[in-house]
Formats: structure tokens, sequence, C-alpha cells
């Protein structure tokens, strides 16, 4: 009988779900599931709670009986606020009323533009590595992924001589992610200037993920948005995951080109419908009265970074400076092993998670990403055991 079910359900499923793979970061955290002796640097994820102020202001929210649907686009008041932080913290401008559109995570966002700029054949470009959640979902719109490796003697960053090489006919997006999950690369406006004139010479629309654009390091966060000519050809997604310690809540949002957000906003409509009531009302909040609470845990992952990235290099694990997210991606080619192999021999046989490189594309073999975001207590604890790992068994 199960085998029996089992066909059916393959039958029912569509080729392009039976196609693409579990997620690779989610497979090495449920390894980890209810052992507490296991270390984990797999997710990203902050181990801050969402500030008390936030909170309590979704409190005294309930208890006013706001539980209802909100605008399709989001509460105005909160357009309003991301408008006037994008303003003042990375120069870009976009008009909330139609500018600017909040969703269900900036997860959303992502799958809302890849579904409505992406038909099928079209060609979407990445660097990789790159974020995992991007080629599957090219995939599922039947776009035709193209990997551009951005290697680490380039600092992992995207050079115009790469992208120029991967342009064809066929070309329609370019995706970028920086500071970039998994590397913690980060693009400075002179290294986007050449970016930006192939961009427009080729007519590309450019999908930016700048999620982490608030924990840049060493830098002031540029936007290739705010580069000339590039705001109308720029859909510019982020949230409030991960510099405010909001996984949990689930805001996005996505700014652009009005018509391109209203294209984007008929399929949330049908799908979402709305980001959750109170995740807005938190979201309002960390904007009015929490981005001292944002630059507090920023200088924590940096303090954590310098402990972290110096002793993978102590140990003998040659790493890339990451200079925004929190995530070290350092190099373990030197061991023979492949990426995946090395992950689970350190997860077995250290105790400690950490999420192979390949997962990212084929640019990151030969890596593991370790994330930083814990406390420096487990961070030392990981560094011991991968030391003893490295001693032991490489």
């Amino acid at each position: 009988m199960l085998k029996e079910n089992r066909k059916m359900a393959e039958d029912w499923i569509a080729p392009r779900v039976r196609e693409i793979a579990p997620s690779g970061i989610r497979a090495f955290f449920d390894l980890t599931a209810g052992n507490n002796d296991i270390i984990s640097l797999g997710v990203g994820e902050p181990d801050f709670a969402t500030p008390e102020h936030v909170r309590a202001a979704c409190v005294r929210a309930l208890n006013r009986g706001e539980t209802m649907y909100t605008p399709n686009a989001g509460l105005l008041e909160l357009r309003e606020e991301i408008a006037q932080y994008l303003g003042s913290s990375f120069g870009l401008q976009y008009h909330p009323a139609d500018e600017i559109m909040v969703t269900v995570g900036s997860s959303e966002a992502l799958d809302l533009a890849l579904r409505a700029f992406t038909a099928p054949g079209d060609e979407i470009i990445i660097p990789s590595p790159s974020y995992i959640a991007y080629s599957p979902i090219a995939h599922l719109n039947g776009g035709a992924l193209v990997e551009v490796e951005a290697t680490a003697e380039q600092g992992f960053k995207l050079t115009a001589e790469a992208l120029r090489k991967a342009i064809t006919p066929r070309s329609k997006l370019l995706v970028v992610n920086f500071p970039n999950n998994p590397t913690g690369a980060v693009m400075s406006y002179e290294d986007w200037l050449p970016i930006a004139e192939v961009v427009k010479e080729h007519n590309l629309l450019v999908l930016s993920d700048e999620i982490y654009a608030e924990l840049t390091y060493d830098s002031t966060h540029v936007s290739i948005a705010s580069l000339p000519g590039m705001q109308e050809r720029t859909i510019v997604i982020s949230g409030f995951s991960k510099a405010f310690a909001m996984t949990g809540w689930r805001v996005g949002y996505v700014c652009g080109n009005h018509e391109l957000l209203a294209a984007m906003l008929k399929i949330h409509q049908y799908t979402a419908m709305c980001a959750p009531v109170l995740g807005q009302i938190a979201a309002i909040e960390s904007l009015r009265s929490g981005l001292p609470d944002k630059d507090r845990m920023k200088a924590c992952f940096r303090q954590r970074r310098t402990l972290f990235v110096e002793g993978l290099r102590t140990i003998g694990l040659h790493c890339h400076q990451p200079q925004g997210a929190f995530y070290a991606f350092p190099s373990i080619a030197h061991t023979g092993l492949k990426s995946e192999e090395f992950a689970l021999r350190l997860l077995r046989e250290a105790g400690v998670a950490a999420v192979p490189g390949h997962v990212f594309g084929s640019g990151g073999e030969g890596h593991i990403r370790c994330s930083y975001s814990t406390s420096t207590e487990r961070l030392t604890e990981a560094l011991e055991r991968m030391e003893g790992f490295m001693k032991v068994r490489i």
C-alpha cells in the first residue's frame, strides 16, 4: 500500500517540484534537532530575542484588538517609516504609496519577484556562491540559472568581466546578494560602477537581496539601486529578520518602480494577501525606537566575527575576512575532502554543525559555512572541537 501511495504522489506532484532538492541548510539543521551536545553553526538566525519594547508594542496592539487584515501592500504607516529609514540610512528614495510593499519575510518578496519577472527560458544570472533559495525558485518559474563564480581571490565579489561573459540574448535578470550569504562579501560603490554599466548596456533587471545591509561592519552599505540610472531597473528586497532579530515575525519588504511592484502585488493579493499585522506593528516600533538595539546587536556580531575568524585561522582553516552578514566561509580544500564529507564528519566526530559549501552553488565547493550568530562561549567551544577534529581526523 505504501508503495502504491508513493507512486500516486509522484504522479500528482509537478515535475519541477520533484526536480528541486530540499534545503541543504535545513538538512544539517534537522540533524542537530533535539541534541543539546551539538553546537550548531548552521542556521542564520540571531541568538537575540526581539527587544522588549518591540514585544510590548505588540502586546498593547493585541489588547486594543488590532488583529485584522492590513492593506495588501502593508500598513501605510510602516511603508512611510521604511521610506524614511532607507533614505536616511542608504540614500534610497521611494514613495511609500506605490513603490514599497510589505511582504511575508524577504523570502516571499524574492518569490514574488522571480514569479513576476521570469518567463520560461529566461536566463537568471546569479553569482556563486550565493543563498540557496535563488536556484530552486528560479527553476520553479521555468527560468534557466546561469552561475557566475565569485572567487575567493576576488574577495567573493562579482566582477563586470565575469558578468559580461555570462550574458546571452536570453539573459533577463541579475540576482545579487551583498552583504553575501554565505561569504560575508560586500560591494563598494566603485565595485558596483562597472557592474551597473554592463547591466544598462544589456538592459537587465536587477534583483538586489539586501537583507544583511545593516550588518556591514567596516564600511557603509551601498545598494546598486543608488547608482545613477539603476533605481528604475532594480528591485530592492530587505526585511527585519536579521539586523532587528525578528526572524519569527515574518516581515520583509520590497522597493522599486511602481509598475514593477504592481505586478508583484497582483500575485501577493492572491497568495499571502498581507503580512501579519502584529509583525508590521513590531516593525514600526523597531524603526521608530529600535535603532539603538540594532546597533548594539551589530557590535556583538562584529566582536564575534573577530573571535571566530581569527580562531579559524589559528586552527589551520584559511578564511576570507567577512565584511558583512554573520557568516564565515573557511576553505577546507587543503584537507582533500569534499565539503559535504567534511561537514558530516565534523558533525559526527566533533559535534559541530556547519553547512557544506556546495549547497550554495558550484563556487562554494571547498568551503563550509559557519554562522557566528551565537554566543562567544559557544563559538569558543566550537573552535576547540574543530581544532581537535583537524588534529586527529584530518
